[in-house]
């Protein structure tokens, strides 16, 4: 099992526990006798200045989670955009001879089946099938092939390649973003920015340790599940908002 490919759960893990962690941390520090003196030297902190780190992990949060979803949005068009392409191919083949029909379509259902049904279950892995490979080149090799080309005609035919070529175009796209990992260095950046952002909440709060507690508790409650949401969609073929195969998949038999 490549548990490489499951990463970004691990790191959803560690974005919930170390978050509590760390506001449990601060709060034993605040609560220790040594740090009373510091806690009354900075007790002139104004609350507006959570504002200014908050807004910075706030915008953070929110371009990591819009690479996110914007790679998922990218999988689907490329999936619905396969199955375009191959459904015109179909349809563009219908005036063919039957004999050069049936290669067409028997040739894109083999597709069809390798791509659904050996393939997806790759793609959650960050794996791509050789099978998926050589079924998608045996179609384009079925519709170069002089008796297709000459059965078509040339407008025709060109469009049918073109069509397959989109299709071999928006598999690459597909598969590219199935081996997208979690960058570290951004999510290092937005833990530090929350990291910070809780020990302002603790600076505002300094002469009531119990009220700091609660904001920082509050804070954790809302920023360690919304970054482990995002975390747990970096991958669009990966559950629990896995790209469907259902486009591609209904041209089978046609």
């Amino acid at each position: 099992m490549n548990l490489g490919a499951y990463d970004h759960y691990g790191y959803a893990f560690v974005a919930v526990v170390g978050t509590f962690l760390a506001a449990w941390a601060i709060e034993w520090a605040m609560r220790r006798p040594q740090s009373e003196p510091f806690l009354r030297s900075i007790r002139g902190v104004v609350p507006p200045f959570i504002n200014i780190i908050g807004v910075l992990f706030g915008l953070t949060l929110a371009f990591i989670a819009n690479d996110t979803w914007s790679a998922h949005d990218r999988a689907m068009n490329a999936v619905y955009k396969e199955a375009d392409s191959l459904r015109s191919i179909s349809a563009l083949a219908g005036k063919l001879p039957e004999a050069a029909r049936a290669r067409v379509r028997s040739a894109i259902g083999d597709y069809v089946h390798a791509a659904v049904d050996v393939e997806w279950p790759l793609l959650g892995k960050r794996e791509a099938s050789s099978l998926a490979t050589e079924k998608l080149d045996a179609l384009l090799g079925v519709i170069s092939a002089d008796e297709v080309a000459a059965a078509a005609g040339a407008g025709v035919h060109a469009l049918m390649l073109r069509q397959a070529t989109d299709a071999r175009e928006s598999r690459d796209q597909r598969i590219a973003l199935s081996k997208t990992h979690v960058n570290p260095l951004k999510w290092l950046g937005m833990a530090f920015l929350g990291f910070l952002t809780m020990l302002s909440v603790a600076a505002v709060h300094a002469d009531n340790v119990r009220a700091a507690f609660i904001a920082i508790l509050l804070f954790s409650a809302s920023a360690a599940p919304t970054a482990a949401i995002v975390l747990v969609q970096g991958n669009p073929f990966q559950q629990p908002t896995a790209v469907s195969p259902a486009p591609i998949a209904a041209l089978a038999g046609k």
